[in-house]
C-alpha cells in the first residue's frame, strides 16, 4: 500500500491521535515504573523499620527474662552493699564490732579513697563499674588460728564484698607482750556501680 501527498489531510487526524495516544501509553509507562519503584522503596524501608522493630522487641524479652531470672541475685547483691555506693562508715562500724569481740589482741586499720579496679584478668562488667577502696590491716596476734577467725568474721558480720590480697605473719619482735605474731594485710572493699544510673 502506497501512500501519496494527497492522502496526508484525510490521515492527519489519525496519525494525531496515534500519536497522542503513543505519548499518552509512554507517560503511563513511565509513571507506572515510578510508582513500582517508588512502592519498593517503601517496602524496603518498611521491612528495615520491621526488621529493626523485631530485634528491639527481642532484646526487651530478653532483658525481661534475664530481670526475672537475676532478681533476686540482684536484690541481695544490693541488701549486702555491693551493689551501689562504698559503705565506708558501715564498715568502720563492723571494724569496731569485730574489735569489741576480742578475737585478736589488737588491730589497726586504714581505708583508702576508692578508685576503678583493673582485674588482672579481663572482665564483662556489663552496665557496672567495678570499684575498690583499698584497706590495710596491722594485727596483732596470739596465734594463726586468730587470724582466720578475724577474716571470718568480717566476712560474715560486715556488709560488703572483701577481697584479701596478701598477708604476711612474723613473730613479735616484744617478748615481754603477749603479741606472739604481727600481721600485716592488705585487699580491699569491691562494689559495683551500675553505669546506667546516674
Amino acid at each position: 500500500m502506497n501512500i501519496h501527498r494527497a492522502d496526508f489531510p484525510h490521515l492527519k487526524w489519525s496519525l494525531l491521535v496515534l500519536l497522542s495516544v503513543l505519548c499518552a501509553g509512554g507517560s503511563l509507562i513511565i509513571l507506572s515504573h515510578l510508582f513500582v519503584t517508588h512502592a519498593q522503596t517503601k517496602r524496603a524501608h518498611a521491612q528495615h523499620q520491621l526488621n529493626d522493630s523485631r530485634k528491639q522487641l527481642a532484646t526487651a524479652l530478653q532483658d525481661q527474662e534475664n530481670i526475672n531470672i537475676y532478681s533476686a541475685e540482684y536484690g541481695e547483691l544490693v541488701k549486702r552493699n555491693i551493689i551501689g555506693d562504698d559503705q565506708r562508715l558501715d564498715w568502720i562500724e563492723g571494724l569496731e564490732k569485730i574489735h569489741q569481740q576480742h578475737l585478736v589482741v589488737d588491730f589497726k586499720y586504714a581505708l583508702a579513697p576508692q578508685h576503678p579496679y583493673i582485674s588482672p584478668t579481663p572482665l564483662d562488667n556489663g552496665n557496672f563499674t567495678l570499684n575498690m577502696s583499698d584497706m590495710t590491716l596491722q594485727l596483732d596476734l596470739l596465734h594463726e588460728g586468730q587470724l582466720i577467725s578475724f577474716f571470718n568474721a568480717l566476712h560474715r558480720d560486715i556488709k560488703g564484698l572483701f577481697i584479701l590480697d596478701h598477708c604476711t605473719l612474723e613473730r613479735s619482735a616484744d617478748s615481754s607482750s603477749s603479741t606472739q605474731l604481727k600481721a600485716d594485710c592488705g585487699g580491699g572493699w569491691l562494689t559495683l556501680k551500675n553505669s546506667s544510673i546516674k
